[in-house]
């Protein structure tokens, strides 16, 4: 995506400083990825809903009203995008952003997978199509950091550095409209073009605007949601409360009578937890913020799509002389028990394992695939059902 490798970037660009990579530097454009007939296909034929698409003018976000109809005979539902109103709102001038495409365009489904492995952090992707001369948004920064790809007509891109450096999740620019304005009218610090292939990455902060010229312009963009030093401590603190919920003086309820809004009543209360809480923090252990961590990452992602029918038929028709693979982007790992089994969790769920199946499937994870003979064809067959692996035939 970049044309350079991902160590180079970690170290030069990632949560730093945007970086502008042409089409001539990349060698290729991302019509593999998304083109305007997927465009037109994803809006008038595959029924989508509201929050899958969104509609702005002017810089401001129309109702949902204005641009969704009911479904028709048998199928109940109200809010379906209406591609007659769609195509109004585009000739005056609306821009048109299709959300979650990760989830709804099989190419993205994979390609999002893939980088979001690779990056280690979780990603969407959205896209942005603008009648000409149009500008759909007016300037803002995002919570997220932004990998824009430019997949047909031009964009220009006025960017500014951040009125707030790395803003978390719950910081978004509409607290800081004044400041976000008011940086707006300032010298910008890229002005860019944006042309078929061109990819601008974009840390979280920086503030940016983009209007189309000349011609419908469609751009993607990648929002990769990086975890943070917030989110360790976050999980931290949860450690914490677990921790103290087994003291008992720390469980122990306030004086009778106690007014809790003036600090010299609490004070001793605050100084003995305090002191407690210090003392459970120097004993925190890494790997317990990491499992929690994990978890947390196999629930902002999705394993690679299975189909359910042929899954049943897998598991219907397997033989010992069969292989099974194990689902792409699964975040698979056991977790001990004290009988002596695991527990195998994942983003399919979690399976039990009995300690005779523990070898076979520490094998299945660390290689990826393995022979049905060496599961068990039992085993192999609650995995299949589970959608933990995929048959090979």
């Amino acid at each position: 995506m970049l044309g350079r490798p991902l160590e180079h970037f970690a170290t030069t660009s990632w949560g730093r400083e945007p970086l502008l990579v042409t089409s001539a530097e990349r060698s290729g454009g991302f019509e593999d990825l998304l083109d305007e007939d997927a465009v037109d296909t994803l809006l008038s034929e595959h029924g989508l809903r509201t929050p899958f698409l969104r509609v702005a003018r002017d810089g401001t976000t129309l109702p949902n009203h204005d641009f969704t109809a009911g479904a028709g005979v048998g199928a109940g539902i109200a809010d379906q995008v209406d591609d007659s109103r769609l195509s109004e709102l585009f000739a005056d001038g609306a821009t048109l952003v299709l959300q979650g495409l990760h989830r709804t365009w099989p190419p993205l489904v994979r390609f999002v997978a893939d980088l979001a492995a690779e990056l280690g952090h979780p990603v969407q992707a959205n896209a942005y199509v603008t009648p000409p001369q149009s500008q759909g948004f007016d300037d803002h920064y995002d919570v997220h950091d932004v990998f824009v790809l430019q997949i047909s007509g031009e964009k220009e891109w006025r960017i500014h550095r951040p009125v707030l450096a790395s803003p978390l999740r719950d910081q978004p620019w509409t607290d800081r409209r004044r400041a976000v304005a008011q940086a707006a009218e300032e010298p910008p610090l890229i002005r860019a073009v944006l042309r078929p292939g061109d990819c601008l990455y974009l840390p979280r902060g920086y503030l940016h605007a983009a209007t189309a010229l000349g011609d419908v312009s469609t751009h993607l963009t990648l929002g990769v949601h990086a975890w943070t030093r917030h989110a360790v401590a976050g999980e931290l603190a949860h450690v914490l409360l677990e921790t103290l919920s087994d003291d008992a003086e720390v469980r122990a309820s306030l004086a009778a009578g106690i007014d809790v809004g003036y600090a010299d009543r609490i004070g001793a209360d605050v100084d003995l937890v305090r002191d407690r809480l210090a003392a459970a923090l120097s004993g925190v252990d890494a790997q317990v913020v990491a499992r929690r961590l994990a978890a947390a990452s196999r629930r902002a992602g999705r394993a690679a799509p299975v189909g359910p029918v042929s899954q049943l038929r897998a598991t219907q028709d397997l033989s010992v002389d069969d292989r099974v693979t194990l689902r792409d982007h699964l975040q698979a790992a056991v977790r001990p028990r004290r009988d002596g089994g695991g527990d195998l969790v994942s983003r399919a769920g979690t399976v039990r394992l009995g300690a005779g199946e523990l070898d076979a499937v520490g094998d299945l994870l660390t290689s990826g695939e393995t022979s049905v003979a060496a599961l068990g064809i039992d085993l192999a067959r609650r995995l299949l059902a589970a959608a933990v692996v995929v048959c090979d035939g």
